[in-house]
């Protein structure tokens, strides 16, 4: 389900006619569209030194490094961003204790399972030409204006996606900091904030330098909320792959994509890396946490500013679409969900029927269970039994997060859809059955981080009594094991639904020209006509399906640490 078809991309950017060659490959390295000035440079290396004293001649002008440059400028931008916008939240739930901290910490989750399609259409209804923002302006004498296919916009809407991860980290992290070394240097002379600069402060930048890292792969690899907000004119490598796809230019996708995830590959490698090296336990006392209502009241207004400006990014685009599905030019209405329903009766074969996106959602979120669910607990199991086996678990958990969506899809469409030859029997599989594939490779790792922590704290000799009263292995983990950690398997369940309903960059791609539309696929083709009203009623009825699945996760107790 990943490895096969990721592979199939990559033997597709390295052959022609069945016959090894790197050309499709140094095709895209050596372009100036992909590569920029790079380009010239991956041609001939030996023009570097002659390069470089035409770019000191010109004053050292910046360079343009094409669309895989651009990727990473924009993948940059918005992890300082996202973590200009989440430090201040992870220091109000390490400092403060106040009423709803587990809910607002359980929140820093809800990016996980929120469709970035439906999140994009979100910021289209505040920050598009007619959007809630706009209005305001408007309403007090200022003049309308609109974010939308403006790299702001595509920044600010990572940054909702990918605060909340910081959030998570660097507060969990700073929760376990030892004060031990704060006091010994408060007794030493140092001023509160010296001490917290010089003492606590290094002691964060492992968990905020794994943060950023992650949040740059994420972002390295978006897709959705670029498409949406960005377009062709802002395309990055996952954009411009897909546009190859649909233009049936396979070998140039494939060749592109493989540069990509060779460049995933190396920065996930990277994350790992340093996530291991920066690993430790931390004993003795940890930070305290303050009432909020006993803060200065210096802090109480800063933490009130970044609450209206949490809203604003958060809260505000989630608002603004469902309002924009309820009222219409005059007022309140209802006249978008006739709409979908009336769509579904009068709409030709050919074009997108709403209650068939909603039935492929839930039967594909069904499905979706029925792999992930088992193949997230066996890795689980792997991750939890420590040694070899657990560095082979947790790579098995995090790989999916290395491949793109769109690789995944470009990998299932040219290997499974098209039909693969294995033993000498050709094998073709259906559209649907290839999208909860992808879907489960999506899903699993979520079912894996929430089930292993729970796992790694039963006590071994549980299953060890099973097996001596003569119970299999199997019986042990079915009878001992699984029920003891049922609520972690629920809330990975939970979470594979979610994921599944709201996966969109493998499913665009297999769900073309052919009935097994989704709903976040829905929505993109609705949001592509004039009105906002359709895909904003499409996107609220999503948010209600994905709402629900995070009430179960969040009542279950998913273990998800991102």
């Amino acid at each position: 389900m990943l490895y096969y078809p990721v592979a199939s991309v990559l033997v597709e950017a390295v052959t022609d006619d069945g016959r090894p060659t790197l050309t499709p490959v140094l095709t895209v390295l050596t372009d100036p569209f992909y590569t920029g000035a790079l380009a010239s440079v991956l041609a001939a290396p030996g023009t570097l030194l002659a390069g470089l004293v035409a770019w000191a001649a010109s004053g050292f002008a910046w360079p343009g490094f094409g669309l895989v440059g651009f990727t990473a400028w924009q993948a940059l931008l918005s992890t300082v961003a996202s973590v200009a916008l989440g430090l201040p939240g992870a220091y109000v739930l390490a400092r403060f204790e106040f009423r709803g901290r587990e809910t607002v910490r359980s929140l820093t989750a809800v990016p996980f399972v929120l469709p970035s399609i439906m999140v994009a259409v979100g910021f289209v209804a505040t920050f598009g030409i007619q959007g809630t923002v706009s209005d305001a302006f408007a309403a007090v004498g200022l003049s309308r204006f609109s974010l939308v296919f403006t790299l702001e916009l595509v920044v600010l809407a990572h940054a909702f996606y990918n605060a909340p991860l910081v959030v998570r980290i660097v507060s969990a992290a700073a929760e376990r900091l030892d004060t031990r070394t704060l006091e010994v240097a408060r007794a030493s002379g140092a001023s509160r904030w010296r001490a917290t600069w010089d003492v606590l402060v290094p002691q964060l930048v492992p968990a905020l330098g794994t943060a950023a890292l992650l949040t740059f792969v994420f972002t390295f690899q978006s897709f959705a909320i670029v498409l949406a907000l960005g377009g062709l004119e802002l395309a990055t490598v996952e954009v411009w792959v897909f546009s190859l796809v649909r233009s049936f230019d396979l070998q140039e996708a494939a060749a592109l994509a493989a540069v990509e995830a060779a460049i995933s590959l190396a920065l996930t490698y990277a994350y790992l890396r340093y996530e291991a090296q920066q690993a430790r336990s931390t004993s003795g006392p940890t930070l305290d946490r303050i009432r909020f209502g006993e803060a200065s009241p210096l802090a109480r207004r800063a933490v009130g500013a970044y609450g209206l400006l949490a809203f604003v990014v958060f809260g505000l685009p989630l608002v603004s679409m469902v309002a924009e599905s309820l009222f219409g030019p005059n007022g309140l209405t209802l006249r978008y969900y006739r709409f979908l329903v009336e769509q579904q009766a009068t709409a030709a074969s050919f074009q997108t029927r709403p209650l068939t996106a909603v039935r492929n959602s839930l039967v594909f979120g069904a499905g979706t269970l029925v792999v992930a669910v088992p193949l997230g607990v066996t890795v689980s199991l792997l991750t939890a039994r420590g040694g070899r086996l657990a560095q082979v678990g947790g790579t098995l958990a995090f790989v999916p997060f290395a491949v793109s969506g769109v690789v995944v899809g470009l990998g299932l469409l040219q290997s499974l859809v098209f039909g693969t030859v294995v033993f000498g029997h050709r094998i073709v599989v259906t559209g649907a059955v290839a999208i909860v594939a992808a879907h489960a490779v999506g899903a699993y790792p979520f079912v894996t981080r929430s089930v292993s922590p729970l796992l790694a704290r039963l006590d071994p000799s549980l299953p060890e009594v099973a097996r001596a009263s003569g119970a299999s292995r199997l019986r042990a983990l079915w009878d001992v094991e699984l029920p003891l950690v049922a609520g972690g398997v629920l809330a990975g369940a939970a979470f594979a639904f979610a994921i599944s309903v709201g996966e969109f960059d493998a499913t665009v791609i297999l769900a073309e020209n052919s009935g097994s539309y989704t709903m976040p696929v829905a929505v993109e083709r609705y949001l592509s006509e004039r009105s906002l009203g359709p895909p904003s009623a499409m996107g609220t009825v999503l948010l209600v399906v994905t709402a629900a699945s995070f009430v179960v996760i969040d009542r279950l107790g998913g273990a998800f640490d991102g």
